[in-house]
C-alpha cells in the first residue's frame, strides 16, 4: 500500500495548522470554528459540529492521519496515474483532495488533466481553485501555488535516479 507522501503532510500542517487553540487553554486544546470557506472545522481542517468537544493536538494528529489516508485513497482511485509518478506529484494531488474532497476531485478538469499527465494543464487547472465564499482567499492561493510547485517540479522517481548519465560530452 502507498503511504501518504511527507510532502502532503507538510502541506496540511502548513495551510491548516493547528488552530483555535485559546492561550488561557493550558491542555492546548483547539475549538470548533468556521474555516474561511464558512465549514465548520477543528484541528488541523477536518470538518466538524459546531458543538464538538475540544481535541487535544494529540486527537488533531490522528485524525489528520485519518483524512489524509482517505484523500490518498480518493486521490489514486480518481487518478491512478499518480501511482506510478514522483511522490511530489502524488502529493499535490493528494493535499488537493484532503482540502476540497474526493467529489471535486472525481468531477474536475484537473483530474482530466493529470490522467492525460499533462502537467502544464494540471496547473493551470490547480491555480483555478482558489475561491472559498464566493471570494478568492489568500490562503488558497498560497496553497494551490505551493502544490502547483509540487506538481510540476517533483522528485526524481527511483527509476530515474538509477539511469545512467546520458551527457556525450564525458
Amino acid at each position: 500500500m502507498i503511504e501518504v507522501p511527507t510532502a502532503a503532510v507538510d502541506l496540511a500542517k502548513r495551510f491548516e495548522g493547528f488552530h483555535r487553540v485559546p492561550k488561557a487553554d493550558p491542555q492546548r486544546r483547539a475549538h470548533p470554528y468556521i474555516c474561511p470557506a464558512g465549514y465548520w472545522t477543528i484541528g488541523y481542517g477536518r470538518l466538524c459540529k459546531p458543538d464538538h468537544p475540544p481535541i487535544s493536538e494529540e486527537e488533531g494528529e490522528t485524525f489528520l492521519r485519518q483524512d489524509l489516508r482517505t484523500a490518498l485513497v480518493a486521490t489514486l482511485r480518481h487518478c491512478p496515474v499518480l501511482a506510478t509518478e514522483p511522490e511530489d506529484r502524488l502529493a499535490a494531488i493528494v493535499d488537493f483532495t484532503f482540502n476540497l474532497g474526493g467529489g471535486r476531485l472525481q468531477t474536475s478538469t484537473l483530474r482530466r488533466r493529470v490522467n492525460e499527465r499533462d502537467w502544464e494543464a494540471a496547473a493551470r487547472e490547480l491555480r483555478r481553485w482558489v475561491y472559498g465564499g464566493g471570494r478568492v482567499l489568500p490562503g488558497l492561493v498560497a496553497r494551490r501555488s505551493a502544490e502547483t510547485t509540487l506538481l510540476l517540479s517533483p522528485n526524481p522517481t527511483a527509476s530515474d535516479s538509477n539511469q545512467p548519465n546520458q551527457d556525450s560530452s564525458a
